[in-house]
């Protein structure tokens, strides 16, 4: 089978596009996870944190999709799905759309740019809940925000929320940031665990400034990544619940692959969060595969798109440094 693919990354976070709606493939639901598995592996001629399908949808301008690089299929992915704003608004020459997710149908846009000559785009985080049934946390009370669950660290204060993906954020100092308690402890309730039958994204959060923090997100299925869309925009969230920042008030959020921005709604205590960011692409190349050795997969004709990584390499330079500087 040849198909077509575009290498695209928000904030770091890096996706092969699948077009859906230009091409006639036909997957079956049997060959996606083979499929991403495959392709994603870094060991390969491609690699990437995950594959976005964009698909037909009869209720919006597209459909997306999310498969993780170990075959999980995610309900959302907020960096992902500013790859997807990108690729569906010049696909179809329009300045705004809406996405179909799994849970919800999101609103997206083309942005002012976050940094010269970076495409950017705005894309809607909702709905957000705090139960935990939503998680699902198995715990004995119906939220968890800034307590303890002492069977994972006798210490740290943890919050849950669904974005809709799971995640459980904590607050931390430098000193935690490095050490492995992050590690440990999301392999845990990554792995059979009494608390997170389907697993969590575990973010750990530092306060840089006013209006700025730092967020590292070990991802669910795929392990610590660059940065995770919907854990910074659920991280933002958590740093305005602790008084560190405000509601309809830009936050940067840094992370190890740049940096984004986030506004936090608030409704009648119904909140939706704006992620705003990149959405870089690396580039196009062609893929040949058979579906009996997917592991033998070729690629051709790659195009890449090197004015793209030359402007954000120097984002990521000056996050780097804000963050080296303002982390206590």
């Amino acid at each position: 089978m040849n198909i077509k693919i575009t290498k695209c990354h928000g904030s770091g976070n890096d996706f092969l596009i699948i077009d859906e709606i230009s091409n006639a493939y036909q997957f079956t639901e049997e060959e996606r996870a083979p499929l991403a598995i495959a392709l994603c592996d870094r060991q390969s001629s491609l690699g990437a944190d995950g594959i976005l399908f964009v698909m037909p949808s009869s209720v919006a301008h597209a459909r997306m999709r999310v498969f993780n690089a170990d075959g999980s299929e995610a309900s959302m992915c907020g960096n992902g799905i500013r790859c997807v704003a990108r690729y569906v608004c010049e696909l179809l020459q329009v300045e705004e759309a809406v996405i179909e997710t799994m849970k919800a149908n999101l609103e997206v846009k083309n942005e002012t740019d976050i940094y010269p000559n970076i495409p950017t785009y705005l894309v809607e985080i909702s709905p957000v809940s705090f139960h935990t049934k939503d998680l699902p946390l198995q715990v004995s009370t119906d939220t968890l925000i800034n307590e303890k669950i002492t069977g994972l660290n006798q210490d740290l204060l943890f919050t849950a929320l669904a974005v809709p993906n799971p995640h459980l954020i904590t607050l931390v100092n430098k000193a935690v940031l490095e050490s492995d308690i992050q590690e440990g402890l999301s392999k845990y309730v990554n792995g059979p665990n009494e608390y997170f039958p389907d697993g969590v994204n575990v973010s750990f959060v530092s306060i840089l400034d006013k209006g700025s923090i730092y967020v590292r997100t070990y991802e669910r299925g795929v392990g610590f990544t660059n940065a995770c869309g919907t854990a910074m925009s659920a991280s933002t969230l958590v740093s305005i619940l602790n008084g560190y920042n405000e509601e309809n008030s830009y936050v940067d959020v840094y992370n190890n692959g740049g940096k984004v921005r986030c506004y936090v709604h608030n409704q009648n205590n119904q909140y939706r969060i704006d992620l705003i960011g990149n959405a870089t692409y690396v580039y196009r190349a062609d893929v040949t595969f058979d579906w009996n050795a997917l592991d033998g997969f070729e690629v051709a004709n790659k195009q890449y798109f090197e004015a793209e990584a030359i402007q954000y390499k120097k984002l990521q330079d000056e996050a780097k440094k804000y963050v080296e500087t303002h982390l206590k």
